[in-house]
């Protein structure tokens, strides 16, 4: 497979760019922030975004999506990371449809989803780090489950209308669908170091019904689900390290120091170098990581975490050199860089981190 766009994906991508950049650039985010959002992003244009038919890029075409797959759901977030967007689409549009795909739940949720009315979250996380270990429990009672636990970290918990919950069962771990107000539920919004709201969540004897499965008892499908998550995020984190980039690059060509601008500093001229060359390696892993997923490619798992991996690494380059290369003031609101540097530590924590990643792959290679 080339490691490159087509010209229908191009122009997915010029479409979302433009639409991105309009509607949902910086400013945006420092509205919401400024303004003490309590939601976190903004319903008119999740709206919007279901308007251009985005929500439903994934969405198969017999329930009415487009039918498309993770290389252009990528595309649409690489945009979202470039202009700093605060939208429910990786936790919605990418990881709820993959997880409801084929199942009685997706009759339910996708024409909410592809409204631009539903929002879905994902619990799976319950210590300061993503570990995969799941201590919640999901007892039988009656003809259903009682939930008893809690969750972290749950990005647009407090606002979701649909909660992805994995919890403990008898002989390992399954995935239930519940409704925000299930009773004994409780949220507790807190900021994340980008400003971004994510919910602890608590479960207190939350009793759902034996319809409220995803897939099987005791085998929750969570390696589709984590893969469509971990490579939206990656996608979404080449576009916060591309943004980056582009902007210290622009900065080299319009500031002076000593009569001369910065960008003809040979120093300079080689860190933006390995910087551009960095993110070029990342892009391709993730499109590789897309491409393999789309496939249905057995290899695709140690993909997912290489790509993750590497932007990882890249996006942290990118933002560390743009603080670096802007000086003291990039660290000021006066610039949006310090903006892409917050972002890119909470997306870089988001589904396991490159030491994570980079430890899942060399156990699968017999280390």
């Amino acid at each position: 497979m080339p490691l490159y766009l087509t010209d229908e994906q191009q122009m997915l991508r010029d479409t979302a760019r433009d639409f991105v950049a309009e509607h949902a650039p910086v400013s945006h985010m420092r509205s919401l922030r400024d303004a003490d959002d309590a939601t976190g992003f903004s319903r008119d244009l999740w709206k919007q975004f279901a308007e251009l038919g985005l929500t439903g890029i994934l969405i198969p075409e017999a329930d009415n999506g487009l039918g498309l797959g993770h290389v252009e759901a990528g595309v649409v977030l690489e945009e979202i990371g470039r202009n700093l967007s605060p939208s429910p689409f990786l936790t919605t549009a990418v990881v709820a449809v993959e997880a409801l795909k084929g199942t009685p739940h997706a009759a339910r949720w996708f024409p909410g989803i592809l409204a631009g009315e539903a929002v879905a979250a994902l619990a799976i996380d319950e210590r300061a780090k993503h570990d995969g270990k799941i201590e919640m429990k999901a007892e039988r009672a009656g003809n259903g489950f009682r939930l008893t636990g809690a969750k972290q970290f749950v990005a647009h918990g407090h606002v979701a209308d649909l909660l992805l919950v994995a919890a403990a069962t008898d002989h390992g771990t399954t995935l239930f669908a519940v409704p925000a107000d299930a009773k004994g539920l409780t949220a507790d919004p807190r900021r994340l170091a980008d400003a971004s709201l994510a919910a602890r969540l608590s479960f207190d004897g939350v009793e759902v019904d034996a319809d409220a499965v995803v897939g099987e008892v005791d085998q929750a499908p969570l390696a589709r689900l984590l893969a469509a998550g971990r490579t939206g995020a990656s996608a979404e984190l080449l576009g916060v390290g591309g943004g980056a980039m582009d902007m210290t690059v622009s900065y080299l060509k319009e500031r002076k120091q000593f009569g001369q601008l910065i960008g003809s500093f040979q120093a300079l001229q080689h860190r933006a170098a390995h910087l551009y060359s960095e993110m070029e390696v990342a892009r391709a892993a993730v499109l590789k990581a897309q491409q393999l997923l789309d496939a249905g490619d057995e290899r695709a798992a140690d993909s997912v975490s290489v790509a993750k991996a590497m932007t990882g690494l890249a996006t942290t380059l990118a933002v560390q050199e743009g603080i670096q290369m802007h000086g003291g003031i990039g660290m000021t609101d006066e610039y949006d860089i310090g903006f892409y540097m917050k972002r890119a530590r909470v997306l870089a924590e988001l589904f396991g981190d490159t030491n994570f990643h980079a430890d899942a792959l060399a156990q699968a290679a017999g280390y």
